[in-house]
């Protein structure tokens, strides 16, 4: 197993050790040592655990009334600042995903960005660039897991299955405003359409999903056990725009039908479990009216009490389902893009 490297704020490159399995020891014993290990740094002090770090960044937005997966375009009522769309990374073109989407977003906002480009400290070297004296990066973070040399070996000699070690490591990137002497090309931001002319792209996209449509009512649901969809006629929303991320909304529920992604339905209104599925919804939906160039906003804001209680109770909840969110979301827009790159999302895995 080669060793990952860490990208430090300042550049500078660090190697991550890969801790073995010894033998003789249980498996619960060795989980809670490399467990002890992972929390401590260099010099033994208490290392901080990235998945309390950004819920609790979460937590204080959601506290402070603003929606990390709207506030881009709409903090504190103001005017949007940054370019529409989801952030990517200038070198390899691909869009991030999951709780990289929210962090990447707070940051453009929280720094004033207008652009929605990022890159790695020796990635701006090799693009020719290089960040700029005295510039502080943003978190992303990165999720997969590895099998130990000792633990392949263990089980080579034993006849038995390996044991994965999950890991989750944090790297920093820069915004290409951070940057100098990179080419225009690799920073031009995609600038956002004009409403009427991201109208009709959505009305395409929805009726490409086959998704079962029904539109009457003064209500919007999705009803998992007949795999239809209620919507509102458009005239009946005060904006019209709201029509389509209404329905992208609800197009984020289809999308976990066991003939689809497969997620549980279940738990009444009000409960953890119906807070959960609301939060994906949201959040896929707001990733694709962002790829859509539709401004996001929040569509249930009355969910807020219980999106906090199941953040507070679990700390890993926002990275669950910020992943679940843009797998539904790369599932909606793949019916917008018929062959879309295998590859896309081979070196970001959502966390």
């Amino acid at each position: 197993m080669e060793k990952q490297t860490n990208i430090k704020a300042s550049g500078e490159a660090a190697e991550a050790d890969v801790n073995g399995v010894r033998h003789g020891e249980s498996q619960n014993a060795q989980q809670n040592k490399r467990a002890r290990k992972r929390r401590r740094g260099k010099n033994g002090e208490p290392r901080t655990n990235i998945y309390d770090e950004v819920t609790a960044k979460i937590v204080r937005e959601l506290e402070a009334g603003r929606f990390p997966w709207a506030q881009p375009w709409a903090a504190r009522g103001e005017p949007a600042t940054i370019a529409a769309g989801l952030p990517k990374n200038a070198q390899t073109g691909r869009a991030y995903s999951g709780i990289n989407i929210l962090l990447l977003w707070g940051a453009a906002i929280d720094n004033g960005f207008s652009d929605q480009t990022w890159l790695t400290f020796k990635q701006a070297k090799a693009l020719g660039g290089s960040v700029m004296k005295g510039e502080r990066g943003a978190m992303v973070v990165y999720a997969d897991k590895f099998i130990p040399r000792d633990e392949q070996e263990r089980a080579a000699k034993d006849g038995d299955e390996a044991s994965f070690v999950p890991f989750l490591k944090r790297y920093t990137v820069f915004n290409a405003a951070q940057c100098e002497g990179l080419a225009e090309e690799l920073t031009a931001g995609a600038k956002p359409l004009p409403e009427c002319d991201a109208i009709p792209r959505a009305e395409n996209l929805i009726k490409a999903t086959g998704a079962d449509f029904r539109i009457g009512g003064d209500r919007a649901f999705y009803v998992p056990s007949q795999d239809f969809i209620r919507v509102p006629p458009q005239p009946a929303f005060f904006e019209q725009i709201n029509y389509y991320r209404t329905c992208f909304h609800e197009l984020g529920h289809w999308t976990g039908h066991a003939s689809r992604l497969n997620r549980e339905f279940k738990g009444r209104y009000g409960s953890h479990a119906y807070a959960r599925e609301e939060l994906v919804a949201e959040m896929a939906s707001a990733f694709i009216c962002a790829s859509l160039s539709i401004t996001p906003t929040v569509r249930h804001a009355d969910y807020l009490g219980a999106w906090l209680e199941v953040l507070k109770e679990d700390n890993r909840a926002i990275f669950n389902a910020a992943s679940l969110a843009s797998k539904a979301a790369e599932f909606i827009l793949a019916f917008e893009n018929p062959a879309p790159d295998a590859d896309a999302s081979a070196m970001e895995r959502a966390a």
